[in-house]
Order: C-alpha cells, then structure tokens, then sequence
C-alpha cells in the first residue's frame, strides 16, 4: 500500500511552467470575451444580432471541438518524446497563433466588400481560433492528473493556473489602458468607434507575441510522461489510496460509456458550466455597461476589468489555505456570495454614481474566480486516477459551458431592445449572472453528502465488464502464442 509520503512532488520549476501553458489562450480568451462584441458594434459597426451570431459561431465550434479533441487526444499518442497532451497542446498554439491577429484586423482583402462577404471572413478565423484553442485547454488540463496524484497539488496546480489566467487579464487591460492613454489620437469621442480599430490591432499583436513565448518556455520545460513505452505503465500507475473507487471502495478504470453513466460527471458538468457563465457574462457586459449605461470615459473599458481581475487574482492565492480549512464545496457557496453581492450592487449603479463600478468590480472579481477555480479543481478530483479518459471528461464539460454562454449572449443580443436603451445591460448584470449562481447552489446541495471520487454501482459494473472482456481476449491472445511456440 503506497502512503502519502511516497507521492513525489512536483519541482518548483515543473509547476510554474505548467502554470503559464495556457497563457496565451488567457490572453486571448480574455480579449475574445471582453472586446469581441464592443469591438464588432461599435469598431467594426456590426448590428447587435451578427456580432451575437460571430460569437455563438465561436462558442458553437469551440464546444464541438472540445468534446471531439477530448475524445482524439485520450486516444492517440502523439509524439512518444513530447507526448500526447503536449503534442496537441502545440499544434493547437499553432492555430491560435495563426489565427486570432485578423479577427481583430481590418479585413484585410474585403475592407469594401458587402456584409456578408466580411461576416465570412471574420467567421473562418474564429472557427480556426477555436479549434486551436479548444486542443490547448482540454491538453493543458488533462496534464493535472498526469502530473501529479496528490489532490492538494492538484488544487495547487488549478490556483497557480488560474492565478496566470488573472495576470493574464491584468496584462491585456494593463495594454488595453495604455494604448489609450499614450496613443489616442482620437479624443474627440468619449466611446469607441472605427478610429479605435489600430488600437485593437496593436492589442492583438503584442498579446499573441507575448503569450507565444511563454508557450515555447511552457514545451520546453514541462514533462509528460511517456505513454508510448507500455513499460512503463505499471511506475506510472496512481496510488490506489488516490484511484478513483466505487461506493464499496473498488479501484476502477473508465471508459468514456461508464462516465456517461456517473452522476457526479453531469452534477460537476452543471456546477462549472454556471461558474463559466457567471464569469462570461460578466466580462462581455461590464464594458458595454460601462460605456452605454454609466456613460464613463472609454479608457474605463480597459480599468474596470483590470480591478475585477486584480481582487480575483489575490483571490487565488488563498484558494489553498481556504479550502483546506472548509472544503472546495463551501468555498464555492462563498463565491456565490460574493458573485450576488456584486450584481445586486450592478442594480442600483446610475450615472451619478458610477464611480461605485470599482465596488462592483471587486465583489465580481472575488465571486467568478472563487467560484472558478474551485469548479477546476472538482473536475481534477471527479477524474481522480482515471488519467486514461481525462481528455474526454473535461471535454465534455467544456462543451456544454461553451455552448450554454454561445447561447445566453445571442439570446442577450437578439433581445436588445434598441440602441438607446442603456438600461438594458444592467438589467443582463443584475438577473443573467445570478440565476447562474442559483441553479450552481441548487447543483452544488445534491453534492454535500457524496465524496467526489466515489463511482457509482452502475459504473462500476459497467468497467468490471469492460475489464473481463479485455482479460478474455488476452487469455486467448497468450493461448494462441503458446499454441504457436510449441
């Protein structure tokens, strides 16, 4: 029986690494969601509907491609050397790198042409984007299990990601500010419009530019064990004190039929996709709130998000502690907290008094990534030992999160009253974000009295099935050898 103690621990130098893999999806997935509707209406002068419609093309293709590369990536091994997460992990950089820079581009040969020559342009990127974007984040977090058995590390490794998701977000607002601040010919308007295209272009570039680097430092210094050398399976098997086990206390395998049968695996599946949406909906909405709604200065699009995400990243350094203490299920009740403290506050914010937007903010900040970062690590601790189909658990989680927010934005979009209508968004702000945390809460109640890596009786049964057929075929396999031999 394997202790505690026996459990290596990851280097420092391991676990930083592993933290900046998904800096550059941050970075544009921070820009993709806060920018990409202001910059269509308002830059790109789009109506509500289409910019709606380019950002459920992406949440739709994003959700497709993660359940779809969660499947391929569990199945196929990559490059023996690098390994299979890692060997997705780059081509889908690739991707990302040669895509995302003309999505907030100018097009580049059809500047002139009619609408929807140009709604198929953007359109073909953001599908690529995706892609790429989908194969980075299903990889990087299949890494977590493989990495390390120890759930407090686990929990460590999701802190220290999402404490990088954060400086990812006061990197693009800090550069958002800045460009504003020191490059703003157009000052004779206090809102965006297409004289602010360059500075989104300049926005682009250096963020795919900075987070590029930290993906090669990322690849180089990172290991993946190596599952092409079938010898080396049994030293890299988990500990059975961390394997995930049945109610009777059985270590089990899974194949990706038996989670469809688990319950944890759609309970958990509800409790992100609700974080996600809370933190989506509010980063889409707090600028055009801003700008439309409280009619502050343009450069507070890039200083309001910059104090969400300063409060959430001290946040994350305390998820540790704070969870060793209460346990992830009542940090997440606190989250919810804090996330309706916010949006009851969005409520009552007027012109008059919209320097409160920094209250907001703070509260916001804390409840999204409380609620965050707690959501991964009960996805590292529902998939356990079971390395083996990470790829599709988190891909499948992916899926309805990314399809849930494509939905909610175009329902959001198609149902704006007018253009003068400014209280519309804080109307979105107030009640969209807090039904997410009520049905989360409701979720999160059928989990109190279960203990997440416990299967159930019907998986279990459904793997000790899958198992004897796999013992059978190789009893009749080494038969046939030794049949041959003599």
């Amino acid at each position: 029986m394997h202790t505690s103690s026996s459990i290596q621990k990851l280097p420092l130098s391991q676990r930083l690494a592993f933290s900046i893999g998904h800096f550059l999806n941050d970075l544009t997935q921070s820009m993709w969601l806060s920018y990409l509707i202001i910059y269509l209406s308002q830059v790109k002068e789009f109506n509500d509907i289409s910019a709606g419609l380019l950002l459920l093309i992406g949440q739709v293709s994003d959700a497709l491609f993660n359940l779809f590369i969660g499947l391929g990536s569990d199945k196929t091994n990559g490059l023996c050397k690098m390994g299979k997460r890692k060997t997705w992990h780059l081509f889908g950089t690739l991707c990302v790198i040669g895509s995302f820079p003309f999505i907030f581009n100018n097009c580049t040969a059809c500047e002139n042409s009619d609408f929807m020559v140009q709604f198929f342009y953007y359109a073909t990127f953001i599908v690529i984007f995706h892609f790429g974007w989908a194969s980075v984040q299903i990889n990087h977090l299949s890494l977590i299990p493989l990495l390390t058995a120890d759930k407090r590390e686990r929990v460590q490794l999701n802190g220290m990601r999402y404490a990088f998701h954060v400086i990812s977000n006061l990197m693009t607002f800090g550069v958002f500010w800045l460009l504003f601040n020191l490059h703003d010919e157009n000052t004779s308007s206090s809102s965006l419009n297409p004289k602010d295209s360059d500075k989104f272009r300049n926005l682009v570039l250096i963020l795919v530019a900075i987070g590029s680097v930290f993906c090669f430092i990322f690849h180089i210094i990172v290991k993946e064990k190596d599952t092409c050398n079938q010898d080396n399976v049994e030293e890299n098997r988990v500990p059975e004190e961390h394997s995930n086990t049945t109610t009777e206390g059985i270590p089990i395998l899974m194949t990706w039929k038996c989670w469809l049968k688990e319950i944890q695996f759609y309970q958990i599946g509800v409790v992100y996709m609700c974080a996600r949406i809370f933190v989506n909906v509010t980063q889409i909405y707090l600028p055009l709130f801003i700008t439309e709604t409280l009619h502050m200065e343009k450069d507070n699009v890039a200083v309001i998000p910059l104090v969400v995400y300063i409060s959430g990243f001290f946040m994350s350094l305390l998820m540790k502690p704070i969870n060793t203490k209460i346990g992830k299920k009542a940090i997440y009740f606190v989250g919810i907290i804090f996330g309706v403290a916010g949006c009851t506050w969005i409520h009552f914010l007027e012109s008059s008094t919209s320097t409160q937007a920094y209250g907001v903010a703070i509260l916001v900040g804390i409840g999204g990534s409380t609620m965050l970062v707690t959501a991964f690590a009960m996805n590292a601790d529902l998939i356990g030992g079971n390395t083996e189909s990470s790829g599709f658990v988190y891909g499948s989680i992916s899926f309805t999160e990314k399809l849930s927010s494509g939905v909610v934005v175009v329902v959001i979009q198609h149902m704006h009253p007018c253009k003068t209508c400014a209280g519309y968004y804080r109307t979105i702000l107030t009640f969209v974000p807090a039904s997410a945390t009520v049905v989360a809460s409701l979720c999160l109640l059928t989990l109190l009295s279960t203990k997440l890596c416990n299967r159930s009786l019907q998986a279990s049964k459904d793997v000790n099935k899958h198992v004897d057929d796999i013992a059978v075929k190789m009893d009749e396999n080494n038969a046939q050898v030794q049949i041959t031999k003599f």
